[in-house]
């Protein structure tokens, strides 16, 4: 069973059940049983698609490009 909840940061984190703590990717230590649980999933792969839903739901949808793109600022 796995665990999504959101960071102070904002971001969407998940957790295997009856971890004490996870470390976010902004670099702080969650205890993970003090974290309000949006939702609880049976699978790893599962749970790595809703936090990329809830990421995409709050920042909007990623896309990739290559350099020669991106305009020059110079």
């Amino acid at each position: 069973m796995y665990i999504i909840f959101r960071c102070d940061c904002g971001r969407a984190v998940y957790s295997k059940e009856g971890v004490a703590s996870k470390k976010c990717v902004c670099g702080k230590n969650l205890k993970v049983k003090e974290r309000r649980i949006i939702a609880m999933v049976e699978e790893a792969d599962k749970a790595s698609d809703m936090v990329r839903e809830l990421q995409e739901e709050k920042y909007g949808g990623a896309y990739f490009t290559t350099a020669d793109k991106i305009p020059n600022k110079r």
